[in-house]
């Protein structure tokens, strides 16, 4: 070596912190594919294959990546400091000096050049560096397997004897680590199904009492009334299914399906009799079921309805498939009757709303963000932050929301609320 010319020494220095920035980009690119994406992409790309096989074993990349790259850096470090003693014996510089900066600077180039640069840009754009350098690892892997395998075969012996298992259970995604990822990639998919997918996990936390159909405003058919009503409230209904009981929604003896007595209705030959025979035997859910389970128990019991009961039997409300399908996908049904009462636009950013809504649906419609946590209905809502019975013309502010009582039935449940939505935070 001494009879090297420095240009040589330099030109060996400058190739290996090249050979050590394109071990430590590899490790790093590699380690970060994205590995649905390559996935996908080993469909069609030789590269993208390369890089899948590799880290199917990633002991021995990491390995082979390891010995490669160490073996460059105490190569480099073998030359610089045959370099240093060299332009020491021909300057006359003390050799422990010229030593000394000779590791100070190799240190600083190898990080900058052969570990921070390379690393970083590997972890910004993984692909363009890990499918090129797949076509180099493939072959020298298997070069070097041998010496991979015997070093794996001693650190695993080692990991043995330190009580770490060799084979670490994959982690699945948690239902929360799943929303996050999505909600921080909401830039890859239309927002329509973004937020539609956002939905779907958000099920989990939603029981059947958050979107019910409150007991007080079930539309049904009581047997005990007079036959003609009866008749003229199922000519005139805009539901398909109507829950039929008698005297009291407790004593419920059927689900109607509109359908089933058309041809009847048509031929004015309905009566008491046919009515009680097309009923089909009621469907119960208990209070608190999750909207998932929910889901799932609608479908595997083909079933559109059921009746929320509490633990005491008592009918507490009523639940569609439908309103499961709206909290996925919005509002979807077409109930001029039932929707157009419940919100009335008067100026920007003002309303006169019905009580009786549902705050998730009310949510949903106004891209509102009045709190979930509490009472299902705004009247609900209203009565638990005030505490007390409400009046008329009673004012509050719950978070950017003013809310003034518009009207109160008997009952001194809320009816109509007029609701202003408060742009400046600030109070």
């Amino acid at each position: 070596m001494s009879e090297v010319p420095l240009s040589v020494l330099f030109g060996i220095l400058i190739v290996l912190v090249f050979l050590s920035a394109f071990f430590s980009s590899s490790e790093t690119a590699l380690m970060t594919l994205n590995r649905l994406k390559l996935k996908n992409k080993a469909k069609t790309s030789k590269s993208a294959r390369l890089a899948q096989k590799l880290l199917e074993e990633p002991d021995r990349l990491i390995g082979l990546i390891l010995i490669g790259n160490n073996f460059i850096n105490i190569a480099a470090s073998t030359i610089a400091t045959i370099t240093a003693f060299k332009i020491a014996a021909n300057n006359g510089i003390s050799p422990e000096a010229t030593a000394a900066y000779g590791t100070i600077l190799l240190t600083l180039v190898i990080l900058i050049f052969a570990e921070v640069t390379p690393k970083t840009y590997a972890a910004l754009h993984p692909e363009r560096i890990a499918f090129p350098a797949s076509f180099i690892l493939t072959p020298l892997l298997k070069l070097l397997y041998p010496l991979v395998w015997g070093t794996n075969l001693i650190t695993n012996g080692i990991l043995r004897l330190l009580g770490v298992p060799k084979e670490i259970a994959e982690q699945a995604l948690s239902r929360e680590e799943l929303r996050t990822l999505m909600k921080e990639n909401h830039n890859i998919r239309p927002d329509t199904k973004h937020k539609m997918m956002i939905n779907v996990l958000d099920l989990e936390h939603i029981d059947v009492d958050d979107i019910m159909v409150p007991r007080n405003e079930v539309v049904g058919i009581d047997i005990t009334d007079d036959w003609d009503e009866i008749l003229n409230q199922l000519v005139n209904t805009y539901l398909t299914r109507l829950p039929v009981w008698k005297e009291d929604i407790n004593n419920v003896i059927g689900i109607l399906h509109i359908r089933t007595i058309l041809p009847q209705l048509s031929k004015n030959t309905l009566d008491l009799k046919g009515l009680r025979k097309v009923l089909r035997k009621p469907y119960f859910v208990p209070e608190g079921a999750n909207l998932t389970k929910q889901l799932q128990e609608f479908q595997r019991k083909e079933r559109r309805m059921g009746l929320v009961v509490d633990e005491y039997g008592e009918i507490q409300g009523l639940v569609t498939i439908d309103d499961i399908l709206e909290e996925i996908v919005g509002d979807f049904t077409s109930e001029p009757q039932n929707r157009g009462r419940h919100i009335l636009k008067k100026e920007d950013n003002e309303f006169i709303i019905d009580g009786r809504i549902q705050i998730r649906s009310l949510n949903r419609r106004l891209q509102w963000d009045l709190p979930l946590d509490g009472a299902s209905t705004l009247s609900g809502l209203i009565t638990e932050y005030l505490g007390d019975l409400p009046n008329k013309q009673t004012a509050m502010r719950i978070g950017n929301y003013q809310i003034t009582i518009y009207s109160v039935n008997e009952d001194n449940v809320v009816e109509k609320a007029l609701i202003k939505r408060i742009e400046d935070h600030s109070y």
